[in-house]
This record gives C-alpha cells, structure tokens and sequence, in this order.
C-alpha cells in the first residue's frame, strides 16, 4: 500500500481546506464516516429522502477530486434526488489515504461495494467521473440500478495532449495557483475556459501535497460487456481532451447497449 500524501502535515493540510469547504457551504451536519477494508470513507449525504422503490444517486468523483470540490454539482443534484458523494480512497480528501501499488481496479470494486451497504443501502445510480466511472464499472453490487459516466477512465486508453503537458510540467516543479488555473484550464473542455478559483487554489494544494496517480488502463472487455446489463449513460462531451471521440468507437460493446451523448 502507498499513501496518496507526502506527509502525515500534508494529510492534516488537504484534511482541514475539505472540511473548511463542506463546513462553509452549511454542510457539515450531511457529513459522515463508514469503516471499509480499505479504511475510512468520507461520505456527504443530502437531498430529499427517497420514496419506496427510488433509487438515490450516488456521485464519485474523479482524480485529485473528492466532494468538497463537488458542491455546486451536489446542489444541483439535492433538489430532486437524495445523493451521497463518496471520498474515494487513495484519493486527496476525507477517505482514507492509502491504495494499493497492483489491482487497484478490483480492490476499489470491492471498496465501493462495501460502501454502498453503509452509506446508500438501497437501490442507487451510480454517477462516476473519470477514474470514478471506472470504480462505478468495476463494482458488481447489485443495488447499482444504473451508471452514468462523465469522462469516465477504464473503457479505453487515455492519452495526454501535448498542451496538457506542456502545463503539467510546470505545475509539478512548482505548484502555484496560477500554474494550476493554467493547467485545469488545458484540461478542460474547448470552450470551458473559465476555471473557478478555489479549483486553482485546490490544485495548488495537491502539488504541494499529494502524489497523483495515472489514469487507469482499460478495465477487461468481458467486464465491460457484463456491464451492460445495467442501464447506462455514457457522457462523450467533455471527453476530447484526454480520449479523442473516435476512441469511442474501439470500446468494447460500443454500439450496443452503450447509450451516450
């Protein structure tokens, strides 16, 4: 097992700016903890409770993203649905630091499984973004009714544009707030140019503190095949910095059963 952190300083640094957050947005009584084989898990619970038979929407996040960064999103969710966001492992949040060197795939599987049983017991939509949609694909739980995935990693390989790069690089000698408005910026999608501050802010404080991680390869095209028996919804629109549209068409199953816009 590897920590996500640099230090046990920067676990407490990363700890408290999330808490600020949640705690600032009047959130902080939606906020709890589950104990899972992988340790603890941030969890933030909002939104009306669902009627008999309703699923809940369960939202993951993405790399170097945690709920904390999801709240206009969790906002907009808790108007008409209860959502649960989950602090993925291995992840800068409030779940717990570690994950492991090999199989990371099977054992955020796992993970999100146990989770589910704690934080959402019944019937959910699984929204997962980038290497969230892959955890989101890589759990078989059954109360998962359906999945919606938003630039999700783990159907094909990712690459990295050179301009990403080029904004990277520097990002990683020095991790300003300007050079990391810059770099989310070259991640974004065209025409998504304008970059929030405190994603600046947060950005900075992850190549200060954190080591990241590659996206993940492909997860295993019988999975992905079987995963086709849950309704699904594949988002491709902010996709094209980091998977042109054409890869699409190399997934397994593309075209059938796969509903995308």
């Amino acid at each position: 097992m590897t920590s996500v952190y640099r230090s046990e300083q920067a676990r407490a640094e990363v700890r408290r700016w999330c808490l600020d957050r949640i705690e600032g947005a009047g959130l902080a009584g939606a906020r709890s903890e589950v104990m899972t084989s992988a340790g603890v898990t941030g969890v933030l619970v909002t939104g009306p409770k669902p009627r008999a038979g309703q699923p809940a929407v369960v939202l993951l996040p993405g790399t170097n993203m945690n709920a904390a960064l999801c709240l206009p999103v969790v906002r907009a969710i808790a108007r008409e649905r209860q959502v649960a966001v989950l602090d993925l492992p291995g992840q800068p949040g409030l779940s717990e630091g570690r994950r492991p060197r090999t199989r990371r795939m099977s054992w955020y599987g796992r993970w999100l499984g146990e989770a589910l049983a704690h934080a959402a017991p019944g019937p959910v939509v699984v929204v997962g973004h980038s290497l969230g949609g892959a955890v989101a694909l890589a759990c078989d739980a059954p109360q998962i009714v359906g999945r919606v995935l938003l630039s999700s990693a783990g159907i094909v390989r990712l690459r990295v544009p050179a301009t990403v790069l080029a904004a990277t690089v520097p990002w990683l000698l020095r991790p300003t707030p300007a050079r990391s408005t810059a770099l989310v910026r070259r991640m974004a999608a065209p025409g998504e140019g304008r970059v929030p501050g405190e994603l600046g802010e947060w950005m900075a404080l992850v190549g200060r503190c954190c080591r990241s991680s590659l996206a993940p390869p492909p997860l295993p095209p019988g999975l992905l095949q079987l995963r086709r028996s849950v309704l699904r919804w594949l988002s491709r629109d902010a996709t094209t910095r980091f998977c042109p549209r054409r890869s699409w068409g190399r997934a397994p199953g593309a075209g059938s059963g796969w509903r995308s816009g």
